[in-house]
């Protein structure tokens, strides 16, 4: 079964922009050369702080996939120089699912 690894991060609403551009334009390109890789998604959600939360959630064919990823401690986040320096705060852990129904 698939695992879904989900990871969460914050911006202010002018920098929320800046995170999906990097988003799409690098996060994706390079999860999408990883075997494994299954596909990703990037929810925006607008916070009552004036904040904005960013959820992604990449989908792996297993936890080794994730593993040549992220290295040995799998619960550790992968957050690049440039996400770090558009965002408020982000969690330096993130959640594995197994996914037992998918869209």
């Amino acid at each position: 079964m698939p695992i879904a690894r989900i990871w969460r991060g914050w911006a202010t609403p002018g920098n929320a922009p800046l995170y999906e551009h990097h988003f799409n334009a690098s996060v994706r390109a390079h999860l999408k050369a990883l075997a494994g890789f299954q596909g990703c998604q990037l929810l925006r959600r607008q916070l009552p702080s004036g904040e904005v939360e960013l959820v992604t959630t990449t989908y792996w064919e297993s936890l080794s996939n994730i593993h040549a990823f992220a290295g040995s401690d799998i619960s550790r986040a992968v957050v690049e120089p440039a996400a770090q320096a558009v965002l408020l705060r982000y969690q330096e852990e993130v959640e594995h699912y197994t996914v037992l129904v998918g869209l």
